[in-house]
C-alpha cells in the first residue's frame, strides 16, 4: 500500500487560465501537496494561480513542453515525496479517480499506474484522440514498451526519482510515450486502472496539433525502435 503522506499531485499548465481555478478547487480536496508548473502562459494562467493558495507554481519563462513541465514538477516533489500524480488542467480528468491509480499499486512494487480513460470510443471524443491513442498503443508496443490501452493517458501515477532517472529524451507530448518505453527497459512494471473522462466540446482547451505532434510522434517511434534493433543486434 502507498505511504499517502509521500503522494504528490504534478499539474502541467500551458494557456489553461479559463479552466484551471477548476480543475484546482477538485484537486485539493484529494489533500495532497500540489505542485502547478506554468510552462510559460500567455493568457491569465500565471494571474490566475498567483491568487491561489495552497499549491506550489512553478514557472517556465517560455513554453518548453509538456514533458518539461512534468519534469520540473517531479523534480521539484521528490525532495519530499516518492510518488507524483499526474493530471491535465483541460477538465477533462476527474481528480477523484485518483484513488483507483493509487489503489492500483501492489505493496513492494513501484510502477507507473496509467489512467485508462473509459469511454473513448464515443462520438463525442474528437478523432484525433481516438486516433491517436490506437497509434500510440501500437507504436509504444513495437518499439519495446508495455501493450497497453490507453498510452497517451495523461492522468497517471509515476514512482520518484526513478521517473527522473529514465533519460527521456522528448520534452512535449511525446514524453508520456516515450517514458513508458524507457520504464520497460528500466524493469518498471507499467499497469493500468480505469478512469472516466469528461470532453467539453468546443469548450475544450488542447494543445495537441494533429499533424505537427503525429509527426512529432513518428519521429520518437522512429528513434526509440532504432534504439531497441541496435540492443537487439548488440545481444546476439
Amino acid at each position: 500500500m502507498i505511504n499517502r503522506d509521500k503522494v504528490a499531485i504534478v499539474i502541467p499548465v500551458y494557456n489553461h487560465g479559463g479552466r484551471i481555478s477548476d480543475v484546482l478547487w477538485k484537486t485539493w480536496g484529494l489533500g495532497f501537496p500540489v505542485f502547478v508548473v506554468d510552462d510559460g502562459s500567455t493568457d491569465n494562467t500565471a494571474e490566475m494561480l498567483s491568487s491561489m493558495e495552497g499549491v506550489t507554481v512553478l514557472s517556465h519563462e517560455h513554453n518548453q513542453g509538456k514533458g518539461a513541465a512534468l519534469l520540473t514538477g517531479f523534480q521539484a516533489a521528490s525532495s519530499s515525496c516518492s510518488w507524483a500524480l499526474t493530471l491535465d488542467a483541460d477538465g477533462q480528468h476527474k481528480p477523484e479517480d485518483a484513488e483507483n491509480l493509487l489503489q492500483a499499486v501492489v505493496e513492494g512494487q513501484r510502477p507507473i499506474v496509467v489512467g485508462n480513460r473509459q469511454g473513448m470510443e464515443g462520438g463525442h471524443v474528437p478523432w484525433t484522440s481516438r486516433f491517436g491513442r490506437k497509434f500510440s498503443n501500437f507504436w509504444v508496443w513495437v518499439s519495446g514498451g508495455p501493450l497497453i490501452s490507453d498510452s497517451q493517458s495523461g492522468f497517471r501515477l509515476y514512482p520518484l526519482p526513478e521517473a527522473l532517472d529514465m533519460d527521456v529524451r522528448a520534452r512535449r507530448f511525446q514524453f508520456e510515450v516515450e517514458i513508458l518505453v524507457k520504464a520497460r527497459l528500466h524493469g518498471i512494471p507499467v499497469i493500468e486502472a480505469p478512469v472516466q473522462v469528461v470532453y467539453q466540446g468546443e469548450d475544450r482547451i488542447s494543445h495537441f496539433h494533429p499533424w505537427k505532434d503525429f509527426f512529432r510522434n513518428s519521429l520518437t517511434f522512429s528513434r526509440l525502435i532504432l534504439q531497441r534493433i541496435f540492443r537487439v543486434g548488440k545481444i546476439k
